[in-house]
């Protein structure tokens, strides 16, 4: 398996040449389907676009052609952290408050190893959440397993693309009980 504290150390200065903020760098896929999967965003936007996908792209595999760091052959991904983004680094707590979040963690907490609930609060050790019939919840960040945000419609709408390029075509439905809506196809 690869490093991948080596691989992020590698990566995350030819994303930061970009302009761009690393989120994640992760190995899956095992012996059938090898993939390393390296997310990352503008940080005054939090969205990445293609143009931005194929550059950094380009950049990791040039680095590591040039150094080889894995030694079997992988596929490179390379995205956005998408809408329901892994929680991955400390800042995406404060930065996310407020919205819902899955929590996975590595060993059982009050007998529960998944919690859903708000974001209250990060102190760069812990987060809180509020969680329904639970109240708030503090949970160490050394203890999470995995963590993502929840697809809610107040997600939809902090995170709408900044830009429509590329979508083919624009559909507005008439209103409904007094709410437009706005269907992008493409």
């Amino acid at each position: 398996m690869a490093d991948i504290a080596a691989l992020t150390k590698l990566i995350e200065p030819e994303a930061k040449t970009l302009g761009l903020d690393l989120v994640r760098v992760a190995f899956f896929g095992g012996k059938s389907d090898p993939t390393l999967q390296v997310m990352a965003e503008r940080p005054d936007t939090r969205q990445l676009d293609i143009a931005d996908c194929e550059a950094l792209s380009r950049r990791i595999s040039d680095k590591f052609d040039e150094l080889d760091p894995i030694e079997d052959a992988y596929r490179l991904e390379v995205s956005s952290p998408g809408i329901d983004r892994p929680l991955t680094r400390v800042k995406d707590w404060a930065d996310w408050s407020g919205f819902d979040a899955r929590v996975k963690l590595a060993a059982p907490l009050d007998g529960r190893k998944q919690f859903d609930g708000r974001i209250v609060a990060s102190d760069g050790d812990s987060v809180t959440l509020g969680v329904n019939k639970l109240g708030e919840v503090t949970v160490p960040l050394a203890q999470i397993a995995s963590a993502k945000l929840i697809l809610t419609d107040a997600l939809i709408k902090a995170t709408a693309p900044l830009s429509t390029e590329g979508v083919d075509q624009i559909v507005e439905d008439a209103p409904h009980r007094g709410a437009g809506k706005i269907q992008l196809e493409g």
